[in-house]
């Protein structure tokens, strides 16, 4: 395993696989922060070049945390696919990402292939790639899920309705709903984050979203954003629910700090799939994001652009119906701008859907950090050229229960118009028949009011 190379006379030299992989990483505040990043653009180039001549298995062999270490890492690596691995060990990290974006490569070739891969080789990939190599690339996969419906067919595009409320309030919340709904969001999941993590407030909020759309009929599922170990006991206590949420990270450490781990998951699974009132067979919803680790001082050294690529490797044992990152979300000390957010989105999307997920994105940002509005616009643009299963959708852009900055009830509507896409088959029909949306997937008159629910 050579990790070192020649450049314009200057000679670089890598003391390993994980150094390798956080020196090829475009610029990122967090990376810089740990003083792991590359110091010049020589060098990033240099460790670029190391990766490309790297073989699959010289990855696979050298994780960036010991499987003797780390949970993350041994599911990782469980997962992968024996067969298919033998027949590409051999590729260097420059030829998987030349057949990743051959025009005659297919959707069934890339989602067969991600099934040989670990998060290194997927990260280590996406290194070596431009942002339009990371939306063309991601494009080429279509990956759906089902739970109550089915989400990311081709010619759709989703959302996530996000009634979140400062007090928990069910009026608040359904007032929230109407409002989304009546835009034509809400197809992907009616998803609360709540303030107060409880069993009873849970129940109370699963309860109403669960009401509201048995009684208006809505194809579609329901979650609540509490931890899962509460969601878990609210739903012992006979709460509705649809699908079942967890923030996952790509260390063990990590989830250990958000209070998980691979059994308690797995337990998780079992319950909802016995108790949840969607058939699946996808049950499950993940968070994850760049920077998380770093920012609980668990990353062991590694940069965040591939500890996000094993928070998916993580995910992808529980056969998820969605999962969303939120990139941006933390702060400066992880993203600096909207530079560097634009491109950790795309990178987190390719990765997600190279690994087999079902990729929701919500390109985000606080009013902290040097990004804006223009830059999420441009984030998500991109994102849904590049084949976005789903987006959130808040009140004019401003989740005033989380403090940060999203994608609004009105952008989604913009976004379908854009790109020519509809939303889920069922709950299509159901906008239709309510009034809201018409048979070219337009909104009428009618959309946008959220009296409408009001008058009926």
């Amino acid at each position: 395993m050579k990790l070192k190379t020649k450049l314009f006379g200057v000679s670089y030299g890598f003391a390993s696989v994980k150094e390798v992989l956080a020196k090829a990483n475009e610029e990122k505040s967090g990376d810089i922060y740990l003083k792991i990043a590359a110091e010049t653009n020589q060098e990033r180039v240099a460790a670029k070049r190391v990766l490309s001549e790297l073989t699959l298995e010289d990855l696979r062999l050298n994780p960036v945390i010991p499987m003797e270490e780390d949970e993350v890492t041994r599911v990782i690596d469980g997962l992968v696919n024996e067969s298919i691995y033998n027949e590409i060990k051999n590729w260097t990290v420059g030829y998987l990402r030349e057949y990743l974006l051959l025009h005659s490569t297919t959707n069934e070739d890339l989602k067969r292939i991600g099934r040989g891969l670990t998060a290194e080789m997927v990260a280590g990939v996406a290194k070596l790639m431009s942002n339009m190599d990371l939306v063309y690339g991601a494009s080429k996969i279509n990956t759906w899920a089902k739970a109550n419906t089915t989400v990311g067919m081709p010619g759709t595009l989703s959302f996530r309705l996000q009634p979140n409320h400062p007090t928990d309030d069910p009026n608040g919340i359904v007032a929230s709903m109407m409002e989304g709904l009546s835009y034509g969001c809400g197809d992907a999941v009616i998803g609360v984050n709540p303030v107060e993590d409880t069993v009873g407030n849970t129940k109370t909020i699963m309860n109403c979203i669960y009401d509201f759309m048995m009684k208006w009929e809505i194809p579609t599922q329901t979650c609540v954003l509490s931890h899962i170990s509460t969601q878990m006991e609210a739903v012992r206590q006979g709460a509705p629910v649809s699908i079942f949420f967890q923030s996952v990270a790509g260390t063990e450490d990590a989830n250990k700090a958000f209070g998980i781990d691979a059994a308690l998951l797995g337990e998780a699974y079992e319950l909802i799939k016995k108790q949840g009132i969607a058939p699946g067979p996808n049950l499950m919803y993940f968070e994850t994001g760049q920077g998380s680790e770093m920012s609980l001082d668990t990353d062991h050294g590694v940069d965040e652009m591939t500890l996000e690529a094993r928070s998916y490797g993580f995910a992808k044992r529980y056969n998820p119906f969605m999962v969303n990152n939120v990139s941006g979300f933390i702060g400066p000390e992880t993203l600096y701008d909207g530079r560097q957010m634009i491109r950790a989105n795309l990178e987190d999307h390719y990765m997600g859907k190279l690994m087999g997920l079902p990729m929701g994105m919500a390109p985000c940002y606080t009013n902290h950090t040097k990004m804006d509005q223009n830059d999420q616009e441009i984030a998500t643009m991109l994102l849904a050229m590049a084949g976005s299963n789903y987006y959130m959708g808040v009140p004019v852009g401003d989740d005033i229960m989380l403090s940060y900055q999203d994608t609004s009830f009105h952008d989604d509507a913009t976004l379908r118009e854009l790109l020519n896409r509809k939303p889920t088959k069922e709950f299509f029909k159901w906008l239709m028949d309510m009034g809201i949306m018409d048979e070219s997937g337009r909104l009428t008159a009618k959309g946008g009011d959220p009296s409408i629910f009001l008058k009926r």
